[in-house]
């Protein structure tokens, strides 16, 4: 089997969700786990995206040297810059952003919403899938990096992100929902809401990591 590398940290919480979902699919998996700092990246990602670029490049750069034989960047922002990073990864890259849009093709889904960052919703890193307000953008991201990325999971958040769901479904008729964020499957752990499925972008990024190690 193949050797997967982690760029992990983004926040620590989803890398441990990545970690627990390899290893009790594949117990005999080698995973090397490189965990960069999310402020750190956060703020590449807001003022810099040359850095940004490039501290992803070092990142894989340090996995390839302990040994990885390919890697994958475990959370949905930071691939804003994927495609300033994949000419230069000295590994060949998996992208949750098109495990995730293979998925949704798979399912037949017509009309996706987006949750994620301000990042990722605001930059149409899932291209035409349909983002919450501005408002509505500005609480989901202020819960990701307020609460989330901390290991906060309260009851009262999940209810704030489902009537945003709720209004999505009632006025644009979305068939599914993205959790753009590695952290919202932590929150929102139902498999759908409402009839629609929700596309947790982990599992299906986990799932296309151990197709690769299998191969």
């Amino acid at each position: 089997m193949r050797r997967a590398g982690l760029v992990g940290g983004l926040g620590p919480e989803s890398t441990i969700d990545y970690y627990h979902r390899i290893v009790e699919a594949v117990p005999d998996a080698e995973i090397i786990i490189n965990s960069i700092v999310v402020q750190k990246m956060i703020d590449y990602i807001t003022s810099d995206r040359a850095a940004a670029a490039d501290y992803l490049v070092r990142a894989i750069d340090q996995l390839a040297r302990a040994g990885a034989d390919f890697a994958a960047i475990t959370a949905n922002t930071p691939h804003i810059v994927f495609d300033r990073v994949a000419p230069r990864s000295a590994l060949p890259l998996i992208s949750i952003v098109d495990a995730a849009r293979n998925a949704a093709r798979e399912r037949g889904l017509q009309r996706v919403g987006i949750f994620g960052t301000r990042f990722t919703m605001q930059e149409r890193l899932y291209g035409d899938a349909i983002t919450p307000t501005p408002a509505e953008q500005d609480t989901i991201h202020d819960k990701y990096m307020n609460e989330l990325l901390k290991g906060s999971f309260r009851n009262e958040t999940r209810e704030q992100l489902l009537r945003i769901a709720d209004r999505l479904i009632d006025e644009h008729h979305i068939d599914g929902l993205i959790l753009g964020g590695t952290e919202l499957p932590l929150l929102l752990r139902d498999k759908s809401y409402r009839g629609i499925p929700l596309l947790d972008t982990t599992a299906i990024h986990v799932e296309a990591i151990m197709k690769a190690i299998r191969s």
